[in-house]
């Protein structure tokens, strides 16, 4: 995880000097979203590719997010159920019915102009994050000085277990790559900083906010993750808050998974919106005369009054939310899509276009020292990013057929 970390906070030092073009400090051009930086740095060819790559990202979230979502509404559920009748109680619900009310809830989210951009929707996340995470390692720490001692062990499982040393290998590159979704912060680094007013340089101020976020967010992270096995070993839950590793205090764990709700009702607006910008930017770029893309039907709504919905949004928009909804029922496998996700995610977007940004901006030699270092680097990546994918779809396989 520290490794994963490094390599975030490092990339995103290079991503905030591409802000500015040609100079990071006074360059006179600004790079408001990754893919403008890739165009200005790389080409158009490359920032095609890399369109691709991070909206298939973006849309892989909001698919995560969807089962995440479900799956904190249904230990909601079963945390309460377990609370009334016993923890030997058959508590079991659906995911089907949570996924599809996260799914209405976001039809509706998606018609509000611009709700990703509302002041507060930073704000609510960040309490929200900080808040179950707080409750994460909280429980995970008054769990190990209940039992007594610290489970779990440096070697990992043991080898008194059923599981094969290649079984081991495959949960420990799905584990890989669960850690590298943890990082998907390298995509937003140049919305976030165009926010940034321009004294001190942007660049600057950005990797402060960079190393302040990464170290903050890996602490928690590490937190979480070292007090749940020093609480339950090798049967720590993949969720410390939905895999009931902890029954008590109930209503704490409902509270940190109505956090989670929260958060995550929110974070989908800000991964899909990037991806409605696309594709109705170039629909009105393609027919900048159509009634259906221009404009709006008057409807009244109760309690709102008279409003204009636009069509192509409406049914673009619901037909976007629908597909994301499909798929997560379809795989509704928590860590297995995280680490699919993650290792897809990792060399492009955090190690690859980076890296060659800086080497395209500072003019590297090639076959110099400083070249060959940043190749080997980048080749190393796409070996993590390979080796993690499998691992993650040979569980995502596995798992869904049982």
């Amino acid at each position: 995880m520290v490794v994963f970390s490094l390599v975030t906070l490092y990339s995103t030092f290079l991503i905030s000097d591409c802000y500015r073009f040609p100079d990071p400090v006074s360059g006179p051009n600004r790079n408001c979203c990754y893919r403008d930086a890739v165009r200005v740095n790389l080409g158009a060819r490359r920032a095609w590719l890399c369109g691709l790559v991070q909206y298939a990202s973006f849309y892989g979230i909001c698919v995560a997010y969807t089962v995440t979502t479900s799956i904190s509404v249904r230990a909601i559920r079963r945390s309460n159920c377990f609370h009334k009748y016993g923890h030997d109680a058959s508590c079991h619900f659906p995911d089907l019915t949570y996924m599809i009310l996260f799914g209405v809830i976001q039809v509706i989210l998606c018609q509000i102009p611009n709700f990703h951009k509302l002041w507060g929707l930073s704000i609510i996340a960040a309490a929200m994050s900080f808040t179950y995470a707080t409750v994460g390692f909280g429980l995970g720490m008054a769990k190990v000085i209940e039992n007594g001692e610290i489970k779990g062990n440096l070697g990992g499982i043991s080898a008194s277990t059923s599981l094969t040393q290649a079984q081991k290998v495959w949960r420990m590159l799905q584990g890989l790559g669960d850690i590298a979704f943890a990082f998907p912060y390298t995509s937003i680094v140049l919305e976030i900083q165009d926010t940034l007013k321009s004294t001190p340089p942007e660049n600057i101020t950005m990797k402060k906010a960079n190393l302040l976020s990464v170290s903050i967010t890996t602490t928690f992270y590490m937190l979480c993750a070292f007090l749940g096995y020093a609480a339950f070993g090798e049967n720590a839950p993949g969720n410390l808050l939905t895999g009931f590793g902890f029954y008590e205090p109930y209503w704490l764990i409902d509270f940190a998974n109505a956090c989670i709700v929260v958060h995550l009702v929110g974070a989908y607006q800000v991964y899909c919106q990037p991806i409605f910008a696309c594709v109705e930017g170039w629909f009105s770029h393609t027919w900048p005369d159509n009634k259906f893309i221009k404009e709006g039907i008057p409807i009244r709504i109760p309690f709102c009054g008279r409003c204009r919905v636009n069509l192509l949004r409406l049914c673009w928009r619901t037909a976007f939310v629908v597909s994301t909804t499909g798929i997560a029922i379809i795989f509704p496998l928590f860590n297995d899509v995280l680490g699919i996700l993650g290792a897809l995610n990792f060399w492009p977007l955090v190690v690859y276009f980076p890296v060659e940004m800086y080497i395209a901006q500072n003019r590297v030699p090639r076959w110099t020292i400083k070249w060959s270092i940043f190749q080997i680097f980048s080749f190393i990546s796409l070996l993590i990013t390979v080796i993690t994918a499998a691992g993650s779809l040979e569980g995502l396989v596995k798992d869904k057929g049982t």
